[in-house]
């Protein structure tokens, strides 16, 4: 397991897959908590945490004296199949589970909110707009500005193959080593609706991102809007105690 993320979390995500693989069909007992808890090794305590949490959410269904099973709800048990989860980096790299489906990059006047924050001294600048999918479900759609001599060296190909962050490192050697994020409960306007196939007005998670290269010099503005029904963010806290007492930060182990 990696020390990333909670361990009983980890459980409840392999549980899950144990599922959508197959290995449990709907209806069917799954192991007990000792038998969980041997397999990985951690108490009851933590296999109860996983397998709480998955009754809550429907995906399994505990009775007393019998044990939990997996639920009937064969369409709900589908809908897991398309929880996308992020987590730290998750939202600095493309993940594996999403696919791009659409591309469009634009040069063209940008409002003066952006030239401030990518610290532009004309009005002009490179916007690219792309819809992310979970298998045949739109669930990010994202808006990305740069400084015209670097939006101007991208291609609209490659962007359906790689993150836009590997092309700004890997490609054109711009080192990124700064990053000033805001995350939101927002609402989809119309635009933001159209893209991700959602009613306008549907709640939404939204994303701001800027991207600094050395002596904090802005290289991209990140704006994406990630469909509420499909997509959590995790977020881990560690206590760190000081003399003038305990703060939480984000943290890893």
């Amino acid at each position: 397991m990696t020390a990333l993320l909670p361990v009983y979390y980890q459980i409840k995500h392999a549980i899950k897959n144990w599922i959508l693989d197959g290995e449990f069909d709907p209806g069917d007992k799954i192991p007990s908590e000792n038998e969980l808890a041997e397999k990985f090794k951690v108490s009851r305590l933590t296999v109860r945490q996983a397998i709480s949490q998955l009754t809550q959410e429907g995906f399994l269904v505990s009775r007393r004296g019998e044990g939990t099973f997996v639920t009937r709800n064969e369409s709900l048990i589908s809908s897991f199949s398309l929880e996308f989860t992020g987590f730290m980096d998750d939202l600095f790299s493309q993940s594996s589970k999403s696919k791009t489906k659409s591309v469009k990059i634009t040069r063209l006047i940008v409002p003066k909110s952006v030239r401030e924050k990518l610290e532009l001294d004309k009005e002009e600048a490179i916007q690219i707009r792309r819809v992310r999918f979970l298998e045949d479900k739109s669930f990010a759609y994202t808006v990305n500005y740069l400084p015209v001599e670097i939006g101007e060296k991208l291609k609209e190909k490659v962007l359906y193959k790689k993150s836009l962050l590997q092309i700004l490192e890997q490609d054109l050697g711009i080192p990124l080593t700064e990053a000033f994020q805001t995350i939101q409960a927002s609402f989809a306007d119309q635009d933001v609706a159209d893209q991700l196939g959602i009613a306008s007005g549907s709640p939404i998670l939204f994303v701001e991102r800027i991207m600094y290269s050395k002596r904090r010099k802005p290289i991209e503005l990140v704006q994406t809007s990630y469909r509420g029904d499909l997509y959590k963010y995790i977020v881990r806290l560690k206590k760190i105690r000081r003399r003038d007492g305990s703060i939480w930060i984000h943290g890893r182990e």
